[in-house]
């Protein structure tokens, strides 16, 4: 009994791996797919500024980061993942900093999307690199404890996808329900995470129910903040 114990366990921890590898490249091949479709669609080009290259580059770098440190461990190659994982944690703080100024540049230029008050598109993107940098950040903190640091950063990565998840919806249609509607996409991500560990360990882990609260109350925030006095003076100032 105490064998059949011990490779049980590395078959259920092997497809474990698995799934987070398969959940990196899903998460991935969403937001390939979004600006794509953006890009055909004649919605994007390449005479765009260069913060919006620099912007795209460095997202779409860390999502090769991501799918490579979920590689590494499916592959067994934990001495890798760790020193790549000093590299990514480095790599999140600089993506911090030309996401917030992507959109920033974004607003004084007057290259907001129209159907986005720019308000909105300030605090909307402000908080969706925040709340990604506050959630991996965390996962970082916590790859003590393998269960907390996969979840914690699985969420972060499903939080970065709103941009990439918004180029596939007709946002022009929504009007003020485009957060939530992104919200609800998101949520189909981390619901499917909850799932496989009800399914595989009969609990789902507390690391999803603290990420998927962020996220939530972080949409939640997002339109109040937005129209608040000093947010709407911020942009004023910002697009003047």
């Amino acid at each position: 009994m105490a064998t059949l114990a011990e490779s049980v366990r590395p078959q259920a921890a092997s497809r474990e791996r698995g799934f987070f590898l398969i959940m990196a490249i899903v998460i991935a091949a969403t937001v390939v797919a979004g600006f794509t479709l953006q890009f055909v669609a004649g919605r994007s080009s390449l005479a765009s500024p260069w913060w919006v290259h620099l912007h795209g580059l460095t997202f779409m770098g860390w999502l090769g980061i991501y799918v490579t440190q979920n590689w590494l461990v499916y592959r067994g190659n934990v001495a890798q993942h760790r020193r790549l994982g000093m590299v990514a944690a480095a790599y999140v703080g600089w993506a911090v900093v030309v996401g917030l100024s992507a959109t920033t540049l974004t607003v004084m230029n007057h290259r907001v999307p129209p159907f986005f008050p720019p308000n909105v598109f300030l605090v909307m993107d402000w908080m969706t690199v925040l709340v990604f940098a506050g959630l991996t950040w965390a996962g970082v903190r916590k790859r003590g404890s393998i269960d907390w640091h996969r979840r914690l950063m699985l969420c972060g990565a499903i939080q970065v996808m709103a941009p990439g998840v918004g180029r596939l919806l007709p946002l022009p249609l929504l009007g003020s329900w485009i957060i939530w509607t992104i919200f609800l996409l998101l949520a189909v991500y981390v619901a499917a995470a909850m799932i496989y560990d009800l399914v595989t360990r009969g609990r789902v882990h507390p690391a999803y129910y603290w990420g998927l609260a962020t996220i939530t109350l972080a949409a939640a925030a997002m339109r109040p903040l937005a129209f608040s006095p000093p947010v709407l003076a911020l942009t004023a100032a910002l697009s003047g």
